[in-house]
């Protein structure tokens, strides 16, 4: 057995010694964030797998859960490990709480352990409303790999930085008279936020304890008369923090310890307060401090609220795509030029070079995730990870595929690029051509308000599917400001979230195609919603304003494939690029910039 396995049989005897018939294994965290700190990376402790993904563990089966972005990625970690991928999001999947209700459907009581804290009252409710024929009962054990796990890292802490008015274009005390107002509505005594991001937003407050992510670890609860944020920081830590502590307190904010919630939650079911939650961020674990009678349970208005960028913060947004485009298109210079000249070079020596362009960036702070820097087979993988130690040396012919992003103080970037390094084969040609031809098309779209994200979603898929091709991710989501790269409530995709796209939603494009063993193409930029300013029978129209600013190589192109006004889109949005970043670049790439985005 490989250390996998072992751990897996670590876990079955701790079942056995317990008396469990299943353990549920989250890839999240207490506050159901997608992105974790490394305590909460429970699922590749377990399964060498690093991908988004759930484990079920029985005394005869380990199963991975995860979706179409992972498949290939989950096929090479998990074989030695005894672990089965169900992939989910098929017309067939069948999800954990379905495949535990039917694997325990001939016992009278199956008995599920879960690691509360990591698991969505949601989520466990799934789990309770599949068991319909027989019972189940969930245990509640939290941080239960603990005694397995000797080396598992602590709790992050950070220090927490102030996002200034300026910044954002509206005060916390703003927001949180708006979030007084919805407890009115709501008739609510207190509402308690979890997830990380909200909380960010909310007291405009920056961290680091998340890779990629400026958040904080910490809750929330914010009542008619004060606010309390509870939070792995004290007093003294540092001097970042001791600053913004003291701004915080003189704003009303009290600074409590972040293990305190527990106690504070008790109160306020023993002062017979009434609670609102949004049980898809709020954990199992807490849940059990409560009075079902006295919680009420909706989604966050947060979500929605954050999700509209201010008018500073969408100007924040477009310098920050400013900043980012200059050193994404530096970088693909220097790319081009170093493997033209012979130069040898990995797919890790791209990411590091991406790196450090944007790190002279006015405003950087970081990047906004793991830079994703693919050639080959490599581009295949939706998610796939550039390895540190031994990666795929970058040929001169076929297509690199970077898809990456940068933190700014002023906004949050997430791009693709998708270039040709040499001769391409037709058939990466028409990939190129077909993807590019369904962004395009989205990125024109004009429409009614009302309109939801997966109403849009066929615009980009359409060109694909009449060739017979297919990508499984979605084709956008929310982005934040200068917060994390993926947020809701919006998104265009196949699904059924019908949240409508308003002005101020930031929004990724990003069709793709990826032949397994052979390349990728993925293209992306950021949309922002705009009002046409239009009325025409009874409704307000909406369009898309691109914000990323970088080229489309044209050089891989089949023009016939192309309609005359997506040409025309693509010319007039590479001369746009050219005359913004031209005068910021250096000479020769100036001139590289201007023979890459000649009009077609």
């Amino acid at each position: 057995m490989n250390i996998y396995a072992k751990r897996i049989e670590s876990i079955r005897a701790m079942m056995r010694d317990n008396g469990w018939d299943a353990v549920v294994v989250s890839g999240s965290d207490p506050h159901s964030s997608e992105y974790v700190a490394e305590r909460w990376h429970q699922v590749e402790w377990i399964s060498g797998y690093n991908g988004e993904g759930d484990l079920v563990i029985t005394a005869s089966h380990a199963g991975l859960w995860t979706d179409s972005r992972y498949f290939i990625q989950a096929g090479k970690q998990l074989p030695g490990t005894g672990i089965e991928l169900h992939k989910t999001r098929l017309p067939e999947s069948v999800m954990i709480p379905a495949w535990l209700a039917e694997t325990f459907k001939d016992k009278e009581t199956a008995v599920i352990a879960v690691d509360g804290l990591c698991q969505a009252i949601s989520a466990i409710d799934d789990i309770k409303s599949a068991f319909m024929a027989t019972k189940v009962r969930i245990v509640d054990a939290p941080d239960m790999l603990d005694v397995l796990w000797i080396d598992r890292p602590a709790i992050p802490c950070s220090p927490v930085t102030i996002v200034s008015d300026a910044q954002t274009g509206r005060s916390r005390a703003d927001k949180l008279a708006w979030l007084r107002q919805h407890l009115k509505s709501a008739n609510c005594d207190a509402i308690m936020l979890s997830a990380l991001d909200e909380i960010a937003w909310t007291l405009n407050v920056r961290g680091t304890d998340v890779a990629y992510n400026p958040v904080v670890m910490s809750y929330l609860i914010i009542t008619h008369d004060d606010v309390q944020w509870f939070v792995r920081k004290s007093s003294g830590a540092d001097d970042v923090s001791e600053k913004s502590f003291a701004e915080l307190a003189r704003s009303g904010i009290q600074i409590l310890n972040y293990n305190a919630i527990d106690d504070a939650l008790r109160q306020l079911m023993r002062d017979n307060r009434k609670l609102f939650i949004d049980p898809s961020s709020f954990n199992y674990s807490l849940y059990a401090e409560l009075a079902p009678d006295r919680i009420v349970t909706g989604k966050s208005p947060v979500i929605l609220e954050k999700s509209i960028k201010t008018a500073v913060e969408i100007e924040g947004m477009r310098k920050a795509h400013y900043i980012d485009g200059i050193a994404v298109t530096r970088f693909l210079h220097w790319l081009e030029t170093s493997i033209h000249s012979g130069a040898v070079l990995s797919e890790w020596d791209g990411a590091v070079k991406l790196g450090e362009f944007r790190s002279t960036g006015e405003g950087y702070r970081g990047d906004s995730f793991e830079t994703v820097s693919s050639w080959g087979e490599g581009a295949a993988l939706p998610h796939y990870v550039t390895p540190n130690d031994g990666s795929t040396k970058i040929g001169n012919h076929g297509l690199f595929l970077c898809d990456s992003g940068g933190q700014y103080l002023f906004g949050t970037t997430d791009i693709t690029r998708t270039v040709p390094l040499g001769p391409c084969t037709d058939l990466e040609k028409e990939d190129y051509t077909l993807v590019l031809k369904g962004h395009i098309d989205l990125a024109m779209a004009h429409f009614p308000d009302g309109t939801s994200g997966d109403q849009l979603d066929v615009l980009a898929r359409q060109p694909l599917w009449r060739k017979h091709r297919f990508f499984g991710h979605g084709t956008g989501h929310g982005v934040g400001f200068y917060l994390n790269v993926h947020e809701g409530p919006q998104s265009i995709r196949q699904g059924f979230n019908r949240q409508p796209m308003l002005p101020g939603m930031i929004t990724s494009n990003e069709p793709g195609v990826y032949r397994e063993g052979m390349h990728g193409v993925r293209h992306e930029n950021l949309v922002l919603c705009v009002d046409t300013g239009e009325e025409a029978f009874g409704r307000h129209w909406y369009r898309f304003e691109t914000l990323t600013l970088c080229y489309f190589d044209t050089t891989p192109i089949i023009r016939e494939l192309l309609d005359d006004d997506e040409i025309q889109w693509l010319n007039d949005y590479n001369e746009l690029v050219y005359q913004k970043l031209s005068p910021a670049l250096p000479d020769d790439v100036a001139a590289w910039l201007r023979n890459k985005t000649r009009a077609i």
